[in-house]
């Protein structure tokens, strides 16, 4: 399973809304292919979304997009909601396998505009269809052939409107390795403006005769075996990268009973930690939402900036 998912509603609430749904696709999501059976992970996950923002978890109105994919041998099924994106790389030319639910989509389709425009169009990043925005909401399903030597991506709209699909097809041509394929387009968007979240995902397909070439060279061994089946598909991933983000990034923690923010990323029990600690607010854990108090304690509520994480400080204080 590769799955790329773009939040949506402010820093808070969109981080609350793709974590929550990655945790449930990743746990619903079929062990063999079965499209309808991703979908309703996927449905699932718009689902849990809605009761979340509805019970005090994050904000109403938050949401997130999802482009899941799963691969088997030269089978790929994908379930794909919002203007995440999955790509396919065949014979060194690059095609968008799923269709954007998006407003600029939309105007490309009637012709009103051109793909061109669409990257610089002030409406561009407006979406048609998110997980967590209506409860009826069905994802789109898409079941594939591919080939052996063939290559797929899967990124958030943080890649394309920096970088145009040639740039993107020829690192995917250019780059050898799937990671090192995932951290170029990366860096490539952020040199070009990185105005957005990037998420990125490259994963190489092997067929299935290569499959079971790698096996027999392996021998009958329990552990080759297993390493043989990794094999199938080399994930190459560079999620959510931000320059310097280990030393930005930032973590919600108590500290004698009121909400701290602490610098670079959760290591162990938050409770007391004092080594990385940034500032303490007046904002008492006692008035939170029992839930949020709860995350905070266990080091759950991340950010990739210390700046997110004051935000989300200060609206908990606006809201007491």
């Amino acid at each position: 399973l590769y799955a790329v998912f773009d939040g949506m509603g402010g820093h808070a609430a969109g981080e609350v809304a793709s974590e929550i749904a990655s945790k449930v696709v990743a746990a619903r999501a079929p062990e063999e292919l079965d499209a309808e059976a991703l979908g309703q992970a996927v449905i699932d996950a718009n689902l849990e979304i809605i009761h979340a923002a509805a019970t005090g978890v994050g904000k109403a109105g938050m949401g997130t997009t999802c482009t899941a994919a799963m691969l088997m041998g030269e089978n790929l099924i994908i379930a794909q909601v919002g203007d995440s994106r999955c790509y396919l790389l065949h014979d060194g030319k690059l095609s968008q396998l799923t269709r954007d639910h998006s407003y600029v989509a939309d105007l490309v389709e009637q012709g009103a505009i051109t793909k061109d425009y669409a990257r610089v169009h002030p409406d561009r990043s407006k979406i048609t269809r998110a997980l967590g925005t209506d409860p009826n909401m069905v994802p789109d399903l898409y079941e594939l052939k591919v080939s052996s030597g063939d290559r797929l991506l899967l990124c958030s709209d943080g890649l394309y409107s920096m970088i145009t699909d040639d740039d993107i097809e020829h690192i995917m041509n250019a780059e050898a390795e799937p990671q090192a394929a995932a951290d170029h387009l990366v860096r490539e968007a952020n040199e070009w403006g990185g105005h957005d979240n990037c998420t990125v995902i490259v994963v190489d397909v092997l067929g299935f005769s290569e499959i079971k070439k790698k096996r027999v060279a392996r021998k009958t061994k329990i552990t080759a075996a297993l390493v043989s089946v990794l094999l199938v598909a080399i994930l190459g991933c560079a999620a959510f990268v931000f320059n310097n983000w280990v030393s930005n990034a930032a973590y919600l923690g108590e500290c004698d009973g009121k909400v701290a923010i602490y610098h670079g990323i959760v290591m162990g029990d938050v409770g007391g930690r004092t080594d990385n600690l940034g500032e303490v607010s007046d904002v008492s854990m006692s008035d939170l939402d029992s839930s949020v108090a709860d995350r905070i304690r266990k080091g759950e509520i991340t950010y990739n900036s210390y700046s997110e994480a004051q935000a989300l400080v200060k609206s908990y204080k606006q809201n007491i």
